[in-house]
């Protein structure tokens, strides 16, 4: 069982991206790492510190429940020059990378192209 971010657009034929429910959490340790803290620290992951102490467009992203809920257009926007920049700098400084990283490389690619996705068709990004 895991959890699928998707267009809330009805269509089966969209773009979606999945992960397991552990994967997701890698994932969202991993961009929390790039983005310079630990999301174990983070209120709703085990700590304490809270969300407003981190400067980052990736907080909607981070800070969500794993399978409830949805994204806006405008949130994906706001969050799309962040994760392609990291895409970006991430695959240049490690062009022979380890397999772990090109995954988690990989799916931020997924990720960009749902965003994308629900930006052309200005529905939400749904979490399920």
């Amino acid at each position: 069982m895991g959890l699928m971010l998707a267009p809330g657009d009805d269509d089966v034929t969209s773009p979606d991206v999945s992960w397991s429910y552990n994967g997701f959490n890698m994932f969202r340790e991993w961009l929390a790492q790039v983005e310079g803290f630990t999301l174990a620290e983070m209120n709703g992951f085990g700590g304490d510190r809270t969300w407003s102490s981190v400067s980052t467009t990736l907080a909607p992203l981070l800070d969500h429940p794993d399978d409830d809920g949805s994204l806006v257009p405008a949130q994906c926007a706001a969050m799309l020059p962040r994760l392609e920049a990291i895409i970006d700098q991430r695959q240049r400084q490690h062009e022979d990378s380890d397999p772990v990283l090109q995954r988690r490389i990989d799916d931020a690619r997924r990720l960009v192209t749902v965003m994308k996705y629900c930006l052309d068709k200005d529905v939400e990004l749904i979490f399920c």
